[in-house]
């Protein structure tokens, strides 16, 4: 355990010795002078009663004491750095953390790299990312537990700016009955199983697309659907950009319908605190549209 009169700044200066390798060094890299540093780490050595560090010619090692010491201050000097990063962060206004609610449909991989690249922004900010479907997202806003938004809903209140078109294509698989009746009609899809996501919102479910089939599978997220159509489990409207490997592969193919084999949603960027939102919130928000832009 570390002596609780030992400073920080004296874990500070032997950390510097050690990482600088030698007395001048640490001096010059801590702007302070030889006499100082030295003495400092006399003191130190004098409050924990304990040698730290033993001197080969003009190189200062660690004793067996000093190392297993010197490896618990490492971690108190990098939570208090982070303690003063913190503060300064709030006090400049920088959001420490951002609540981040995204409809399933945007493509992941954008959603990735974006938030990777989000990941080096200085000073740092902690995401939660909750992924939703449909009125998902318009219940985070309600409720308050959202800053950033991506849905094809703009809620009453709300103001949402176009960010991505989202492609959605009637497929099953190449073995589905489907495939063998030439042209098709909604008539066709009617005695077959379609499969739909669920709506994750509470407040006021919605439907998206045509639900005409007799018999449906209702699943809690997309990845599930493109699961069981490549099973032969049935048909359904999926999006583009996720089905890009399973077509090129010929695990699905399109529908061959006389009509509506493909369809469109608009997803909307929200910010759920308006003009007031922070500025790691709209950071995010230009990193989103960059990522749109340039895909």
């Amino acid at each position: 355990m570390v002596h609780p009169r030992a400073t920080l700044e004296q874990w500070r200066t032997l950390q510097a010795i050690i990482d600088c390798k030698g007395f001048a060094q640490a001096a010059a890299y801590l702007h302070r002078s030889q006499s100082a540093v030295s003495y400092a780490i006399a003191r130190l050595q004098e409050q924990l009663g304990v040698q730290l560090l033993t001197m080969h010619g003009r190189k200062a090692q660690l004793t067996e004491s000093g190392a297993i010491l010197l490896a618990r201050a490492r971690e108190l000097l990098n939570d208090a750095g982070e303690l003063e990063q913190l503060a300064a962060q709030i006090e400049s206004g920088w959001e420490t953390e951002i609540e981040l609610v995204v409809d399933a449909a945007f493509p992941h991989a954008l959603l990735v790299e974006t938030l990777k690249q989000f990941s080096h922004s200085q000073p740092p900010t902690r995401v939660q990312l909750r992924e939703v479907v449909l009125s998902g997202a318009e219940d985070a806003l309600y409720d308050g537990h959202a800053d950033l938004v991506i849905s094809p809903i703009v809620p009453r209140g709300f103001i949402g700016e176009s960010l991505i078109d989202v492609e959605f294509i009637a497929v099953a698989h190449p073995d589905h009955p489907l495939h063998n009746s030439g042209a098709l009609s909604y008539r066709d899809l009617k005695n077959e199983t379609q499969l739909v996501v669920r709506d994750s919102g509470s407040r006021q479910q919605r439907d998206a697309g045509w639900l005409g089939a007799k018999h449906r599978w209702t699943v809690s997220n997309i990845d599930t659907s493109i699961s069981a159509i490549t099973r032969k489990l049935g048909f359904g409207w999926l999006p583009a950009h996720a089905i890009e490997n399973e077509l090129a592969q010929g695990l699905l193919k399109p529908l061959p319908l006389t009509r509506g084999q493909r369809r469109r949603s608009m997803l909307h960027l929200i910010f759920a605190h308006g003009d007031t939102a922070g500025p790691a919130t709209q950071l995010l928000a230009d990193m989103l549209r960059k990522a749109v832009q340039t895909r």
